[in-house]
């Protein structure tokens, strides 16, 4: 966040402290990280609200506090009282108890039950629910089964507190405490007091710098092996976020170093490649001789990573020697049969796919947009259905799952529901000792699969089975670790067909000849916003970001609903970055205001400086097994309830409920990453590539046009995708991830 009302740093003699009591009336801004809070206080005696700034840990709205500080003008946000020191109080009026229970602080007990409780018991209301919590069936309108949900949270909410406290006493931002509590039950505080970096590895949303906060509070050392040997793994879990399996010992301990360094403890790098040596012989990490251009470098992993890759090597390389029985000749007779009888005509890449399909334990199908790869796996499907073969598909996304569906007319699964995940020991059903029954699987979108779930799906694969991948190895990496399918084609030990010909229909479309054009280093047709009815490929010239913001607002809100495009339903902003002018964050913001504005009647919550409201698209950024919705999953908010302090998310076909503690797992999509929208096809796409997102990209995201074309692909409307830019420049080197992707093991197997 670039700047906030009222946060420049005041380097100014402060007038002696003042004290001041009231009531939080809202929050106007509350950051999670650094607890940065800017809020809105009812003070008796004043008629008009006071604008409070500070660090607060945690604060909310109803909460009554007595404050020290002092009065300040703000140049431009006008008088503030600027909070030093900050005690909450036990609320000391009728309207202050019903902010306070009301505030969603309570589960079960939201603004309106709030104010009956506070009616029925007035000043006691707090010591009745605290001591005697029975006797809120009392209040009209509480049922028993309320009560029980009440006293329940009250409950947890006392232990939460102890949480907050334990937090607050190491300066930590307490916003984690629901979080840390529902993770760790009773034991919260002695297992963050024994590892607290136990935290950063459990707990989405607390980073390293949080969790080193507290270790050295509690009386860690800065140079302490113990401290290294946390920083250093991790870097490695850091590094498998941005999708490497490995790094190099040099980066590694660069890495580690820059991490842990403080302003008066700095790291020896000595000191690290020695801890390296006694990590790897406590088998804390697995260090390999380096390949290629890293042959005089130790590669260094964490073992997780290590053994699942030569496990995933070793049984690819198993599996696709198998040698497969079929009658060629009466292949060949029955894909002339087909052809003919449909009036269609196979390339001769297409046909050489599906007659290797069938006559091959595991295939790769490849190839750019608009080459025929959904009509290819469309007739090897068709033939191993006239073989009489059992057959499954599968895609890692619900939305890659669903078209895969539409395409064959046959029921397809995302693969954690193939493998049927099982939320109480966290693991698949089906694996080596209980395998799939089919003897014939497809596997789409597979550039999405990363190291762990491929080998989760290679183990539940019957050695019996045949097996086709299809993807598009143009397309960016797979958001988790690994590059599976490049490195699967890059082994050269399984068969491959990459399909090149364009065809005529798809030719027509300039998203395809420009994602083409792309790929081969050749600068896109670009036709501009003037001339809507002529491509599907049209640019906005904006010479800088701030006009570039602007002019999508404008896309959305005037010019594409101009031309019978609904803006909520069928338009996807997408931006390589998060910050910055067009950057996810700022569009977000402002997106939600265009399109999903607030109004009478619609409930919204606002959380940790943004605002969820009914009718706004989100994105799940984690993968959360309990509930079955995965990185990536977009959906819709369709109810947020205040009192059961609920937020319920319609993904497709299913409705996923949240509670208040696990929203930091989903965020506005309004604008969504080049990287979490892989796989996806949209109507419409509007795409800013200004140099600004493109430097502030990550490396290992591989941005380029080629990938917002390629989302943009609808083969039953190519006539509405709209590939928009802002402003171009050259295509970007391609850079590699330097993890080693586990296929290239394969090599060690042949």
């Amino acid at each position: 966040m670039s700047s906030s009302p009222g946060e420049p740093i005041d380097r100014t003699p402060h007038p002696p402290a003042e004290h001041l009591q009231g009531i939080v009336e809202r929050v106007t801004y509350h950051a999670e990280d650094s607890g940065y809070t800017v809020a809105r206080l009812k003070a008796p005696g004043e008629r008009d609200l006071i604008t409070i700034v500070g660090r607060f840990p945690d604060i909310h709205a109803g909460q009554t506090l007595r404050l020290t500080g002092f009065w300040r003008e703000h140049p431009k946000y006008g008088r503030q009282f600027q909070v030093v020191h900050a005690q909450e109080t036990k609320p000391a009026t009728l309207t202050g108890l019903e902010k306070y229970l009301g505030s969603g602080l309570i589960k079960g007990i939201g603004p309106v039950t709030a104010r009956r409780i506070v009616a029925h018991f007035g000043l006691e209301t707090l010591d009745i629910i605290e001591q005697s919590c029975s006797r809120l069936i009392e209040v009209p309108g509480i049922a028993e089964k309320r009560v029980a949900m009440i006293e329940k949270a009250w409950v947890a909410q006392q232990a939460i507190k102890e949480v907050m406290l334990f937090l607050r006493g190491h300066n930590v931002s307490t916003t984690y405490a629901v979080k840390i509590y529902k993770h760790y039950g009773d034991q919260a505080i002695e297992v963050v007091s024994k590892n607290p970096y136990q935290l950063a590895a459990d707990i989405f949303g607390i980073g390293f710098v949080t969790a080193d906060t507290i270790a050295r509070n509690i009386g860690i050392a800065p140079d302490s092996d113990f401290r290294y040997r946390a920083g250093m793994l991790y870097v490695l879990q850091q590094a498998a976020e941005e999708g490497h399996c490995f790094l190099p010992e040099r980066e590694l301990t660069e890495r580690v170093v820059k991490r842990l360094a403080l302003p008066d403890s700095p790291v020896d790098p000595a000191r690290i490649g020695e801890l390296i040596v006694q990590m790897a012989q406590d088998r804390q990490l697995i260090t390999q001789p380096g390949y290629g251009d890293l042959e005089d470098q130790r590669l260094c992993y964490a073992p997780a990573f290590y053994h699942t890759e030569q496990a995933l090597a070793t049984r690819l390389a198993a599996f696709a020697r198998a040698p497969v029985a079929v009658d060629l000749p009466r292949v060949q007779r029955w894909i002339e049969r087909y052809t003919e009888k449909r009036d269609i005509t196979l390339s001769g890449e297409q046909r050489q796919a599906v007659e290797l399909a069938v006559s091959s334990r595991l295939l790769v199908l490849t190839g750019g947009p608009g080459c025929g790869k959904t009509f290819t796996t469309r007739t090897i499907v068709a033939l191993w259905h006239a073989m009489g073969k059992s057959i499954l598909l599968a895609a890692p996304t619900g939305r890659a799952a669903q078209r895969l569906s539409e395409m064959t007319g046959q029921e397809a699964k995302t693969i954690h529901r193939l493998l049927a995940f099982d939320p109480k020991t966290m693991q698949f059903r089906f694996n080596e000792e209980h395998p799939l029954d089919a003897q014939a699987i497809v596997v789409d979108e597979t550039s999405m699969l990363d190291l762990f779930l491929a080998h989760s799906l290679l183990k539940a694969i019957p050695p019996e089975a045949q097996v086709l991948l299809v993807g598009d190895v143009d397309q960016l990496p797979s958001v988790g670790p690994g590059m599976v399918l490049r490195d699967l084609i890059d082994s050269q030990q399984v068969p491959v067909v990459r399909l090149t010909q364009v065809f005529r229909q798809a030719a027509a479309s300039h998203i395809v000849t420009n994602a083409h054009r792309i790929n081969a280093g050749q600068f896109p047709h670009l036709v501009p916003t003037t001339r809507f009815a002529e491509p599907d490929c049209l640019w906005l010239e904006a010479p800088e970001p701030a006009l570039g913001a602007e002019g999508i607002r404008h896309l959305v809100s005037e010019y594409l609903p101009k031309h019978g495009i609904d803006p909520v339903r069928q338009v996807q902003v997408l931006s390589p970055a998060t910050r910055g002018e067009v950057g996810t964050r700022q569009l977000n913001a402002m997106l939600q205001q265009v399109l999903n504005p607030p109004a009478p009647g619609k409930v919204e919550l606002a959380r940790g400086g943004s605002t969820l409201r009914v009718g706004d698209r989100v994105i799940q950024q984690v993968n959360d097994y309990q509930r079955e919705v995965f990185n990536g999953d977009v959906g819709t908010i369709t109810s947020i309830d205040l009192e059961e302090q609920e937020i319920v998310v319609q993904f497709a076909e299913r409705a996923v409920t949240y509670d208040y503690a696990d929203l930091a797992e989903i965020a506005l999509a309004w604008a969504v990453t080049v990287h979490k929208s892989q796989g996806s096809e949209y109507p419409v796409v509007v795409f800013p590539p200004v140099p600004a997102t493109l430097s502030a990209a990550q490396p290992q995201s591989g941005v380029h046009g080629t990938h917002a074309g390629q989302a943009t692909r609808d083969p039953g409307r190519a006539n509405q995708g709209h590939w928009n830019f802002y402003q171009t420049r050259d295509r970007p080197a391609a850079l590699h991830r330097a993890g080693r992707s586990p296929t290239k093991s394969l090599s060690l197997f042949s």
